[in-house]
Order: C-alpha cells, then structure tokens, then sequence
C-alpha cells in the first residue's frame, strides 16, 4: 500500500532534497510516501498514450505537458524551502502558466493533473491527492481506473472546490480545453493486448 512511511517528524522540502536520487519520494503535508515500486505495464501504457494525446493537442500553444516523475511544490509561501511540505509527482500534469516552471520542476499547481490509479496508489490519488489538488488550485482533476477504464474529470469551482465528478467511458473532453477529445474506447482497446 501506499502510505506514509511513519517517520518521527515531519519533512520540508529543503528535507527531501537531501534524500537519494534513485528513490522516488513524494511529500505530502510534511509526511513522506514511498513511491518506488515502478508501475504495471498498463498504467504506463495508458499514460504514454495520454501524454502522447496531450503533447499532439498543445503542440503551438502555450502551455506544456510532464509526466512523472516531475516534482510540483504546493505551498501557501514558497519563499523558504524549508516552508515547503508539498512536493507531489502526478501521473501526468499541465502547465499553461509558464512562471510556475523551473529548473526543479514546478512551483504551483498545474491547470490540469491526471493521476492512474493503482493498487499501491488508489486511495492517495482519490482522497489525500484529491484534497491537495483542491487546496491549491488545480483546474482540472483527471482520475483514470485502468482496470474499469473510465476516467473522472473534476473541475474546479469558483468557490474553489471541486465539483462532483463526470466519469467518461468512451470520448471525453477536457473543461479547461474544450477542443481537445480523446476517443477512450479506443485508447483502452489499443492497451488491452
């Protein structure tokens, strides 16, 4: 399962710097999740194809696609790393706010995140992710169940939360780019081999 290693204290991102590059960490309210069992050959495969709908659609305009790992800072300051407890690795992000990205990644939410659930990962990415994404702004929140192939599209509201989820089975589209549509039944069909 994907929970929190229980450390004795809470980490900062000035902590997590410090923390060996072959290990894939994210950070979570100060608390460490472990995220170093590589994904199923599915889940990387629907997301390479997800990525590769992406790059297509925003290729010329001004907005940029990463896919993990991509590390995401959410704080209410981002002054001093050592304020900094949230460093998140989406599944697969979009940035349309160009000084939110640097050398390290990202600093701030991006316009859209998608995570692939996983057994190891599946109640993070629909509660304790879910929550976070709200917290800081995310516009547009996609949840995709591999195995159910369906994804969840969750907008954010101007009040600031999300609103309750559309679940997409065959073509969906995305609220923050109305001309993109990605044919799902199609996508699942090209991963079922």
């Amino acid at each position: 399962m994907d929970t929190p290693i229980l450390w004795s204290e809470k980490y900062t991102y000035a902590d997590y710097l410090t923390w060996p590059d072959a290990e894939r960490w994210e950070l979570i309210d100060g608390y460490p999740y472990d995220m170093s069992v590589a994904p199923n050959r599915k889940h990387q495969e629907i997301l390479g194809e997800l990525y590769r709908e992406f790059s297509n659609f925003l290729d010329h305009r001004p907005c940029r696609v990463y896919i993990a790992p991509f590390d995401i800072r959410l704080s209410e300051d981002y002054s001093d790393k050592h304020l900094i407890e949230n460093v998140v690795q989406p599944d697969l992000s979009v940035f349309c706010q160009m000084d939110r990205l640097d050398e390290r990644g990202a600093v701030g939410a991006p316009t859209l995140a998608v995570e692939v659930l996983s057994l190891a990962t599946t109640q993070k990415d629909i509660k304790t992710k879910l929550l976070l994404y709200q917290k800081y702004g995310v516009a547009e929140y996609w949840i995709v169940d591999p195995v159910e192939e369906w994804v969840e599209v969750l907008i954010l509201n101007v009040s600031g939360r999300f609103d309750l989820g559309k679940v997409y089975k065959e073509d969906i589209t995305s609220a923050r780019f109305p001309d993109l549509s990605i044919d799902l039944s199609s996508l699942f069909d090209r991963i079922r081999d």
